[in-house]
């Protein structure tokens, strides 16, 4: 399990940072200092593939609208589909009318 490999105390830490954030500008000051805009970028874009997978997107609507390689979007699918339950939970969080759009479809 991947989360096994990451777990350590400078994540905790990083995760507990995060977690002390209070609003959007507090995270924008904080990822600005911690990241590079790049990285951010990729994250970010991540998280919209993720977003557009649960929406039932194809992989060429998601790589013409975000710009992500269908080796990206590959890897992104899997972790929606098998992994530890991350984007699953912070989408549905986000975008509660997600888990209708699955509900009604099951």
């Amino acid at each position: 399990m991947q989360i096994d490999k990451i777990r350590s105390d400078q994540t905790d830490q990083l995760f507990k940072a995060i977690l002390e954030l209070k609003d959007l500008d507090e995270c924008y000051h904080f990822f600005d200092d911690l990241f590079t805009i790049g990285e951010l970028q990729s994250l970010a874009q991540r998280l919209e593939v993720a977003r557009m997978l649960k929406l039932k997107k194809t992989y060429d609507t998601i790589q013409n609208e975000t710009g992500a390689s269908t080796a990206t979007i590959s890897r992104i699918r899997r972790c929606v589909d098998y992994g530890s339950g991350g984007y699953a939970k912070v989408l549905a969080r986000l975008y509660p009318e997600l888990e209708d759009e699955k509900e009604g479809t099951e």
